[in-house]
């Protein structure tokens, strides 16, 4: 779906981005006075035990939190004395690097270290994705093509952060609800660029390349023809995307949303196959939302393609939605077992679960 995007560069020195579709790029309000950014404290640390990089971003301490809805930074900036993120009194949809970053382009080298520790400069970027102008909106009630366009805002800023040197993988996520630890109600995600390629996505990739190697065939692909051909956990299924609750599920209500071809990013779809995974996205979220009658509170995460110039063999493109409940009232913590050995332990069978969001509205 064609669109226009205004890039703008605030005072601070982040950059901004408008997405436009039906109505032409937003007149620009007054950007106010800050002072430019720095990266102080950013930094990453290496874990020997683990073998896996920590990332130390203490300046995070003071996120807003809870704002009230009037000001509330998500929203368009409506009074030149009330400045919000957004300098424009409205917009489709937006995109900003953070003002509390994790990953930071221009981040400075880290004081050094001596073994067995290392650490190192937490390159990269942080940004947030606004969904909308409407602080009450969220995409589950949003008109299908405002999901698609999300679909083609994604792409787009996977595309530009992958062909920068310092990037090596490119996570698209939300997290949903303040039982996630959300500070923010305003619909919006946000999108990590990565200086290596993180454990989860790196654990996957390396499994899906012994797969592939042992049988000759995609991981992933398997799955998907072994769920859609048994049935049980599927929720929702399309020309291009086939949504289930995986046979492995780690927590009750896991769900996740895979191509049916094989993609290996979001650059890989046709407009088509976008609309298709606009349409299951939504009905995902629709279904969590209209089990229990309120708001599901969620982890979402797109996992494509690494940036590292490397080929990796199996590599598909999914979305993974982790809710942290095992039922209506009680919470699936993660305590000894998962904490201390990394054993999930899912108190519901997922046949069970995807026959509960199968029938929920609207039902499939």
């Amino acid at each position: 779906m064609p669109f226009e995007r205004t890039e703008i560069t605030k005072p601070d020195g982040r950059r901004l981005w408008f997405y436009s579709w039906e109505k032409p790029p937003p007149k620009i309000t007054s950007l106010g006075q800050s002072a430019r950014r720095e990266s102080n404290g950013l930094e990453l640390r290496w874990n020997p035990v683990l073998e896996e990089w920590i990332v130390v971003a203490p300046e995070r301490q003071e996120r807003t939190l809870f704002p009230s809805d009037e000001h509330c930074p998500l929203c368009p900036t409506r009074d030149a004395s009330l400045p919000s993120e957004v300098p424009a009194s409205d917009y489709e949809l937006v995109v900003f690097e953070n003002r509390f970053p994790s990953f930071f382009q221009n981040a400075i080298a880290p004081p050094r270290t001596r073994k067995p520790y290392k650490a190192s400069r937490a390159r990269g970027s942080a940004e947030v994705v606004v969904y909308s102008s409407d602080h009450g909106a969220s995409l589950s009630d949003m008109a299908l093509s405002r999901v698609e366009r999300l679909v083609d805002a994604w792409a787009d800023r996977y595309a530009e952060l992958t062909a920068r040197s310092d990037v090596q993988y490119v996570l698209i996520f939300e997290n949903r609800g303040v039982e996630i630890g959300v500070t923010l109600t305003h619909p919006h995600g946000q999108i990590y660029a990565f200086p290596f390629v993180p454990p989860v996505p790196a654990q996957e990739l390396a499994s899906a390349g012994r797969y592939y190697r042992l049988n000759r065939r995609c991981m992933q692909c398997d799955i998907v023809e072994a769920e859609a051909k048994d049935g049980r956990r599927v929720l929702f299924a399309n020309e291009g995307f086939l949504a289930f609750v995986p046979y492995y599920a780690r927590y009750p209500y896991e769900v996740h949303i895979a191509s049916r071809d094989h993609r290996r990013s979001l650059l890989d779809l046709s407009d088509g196959e976008r609309g298709d995974l606009a349409e299951a996205l939504q009905t995902t979220l629709r279904k969590y939302d209209n089990i229990w009658s309120r708001p599901m509170p969620f982890v979402m995460a797109v996992h494509q393609e690494p940036a590292d110039d490397r080929r990796y063999a199996g590599c598909h493109l999914h979305l993974e939605f982790t809710p942290p409940y095992r039922s209506r009232d009680r919470m699936k913590f993660l305590a000894g077992c998962e904490t201390g050995a990394g054993v999930f332990i899912n108190d519901a069978r997922a046949e069970e679960t995807a026959a509960e969001l199968r029938i929920a509205t609207p039902a499939t």
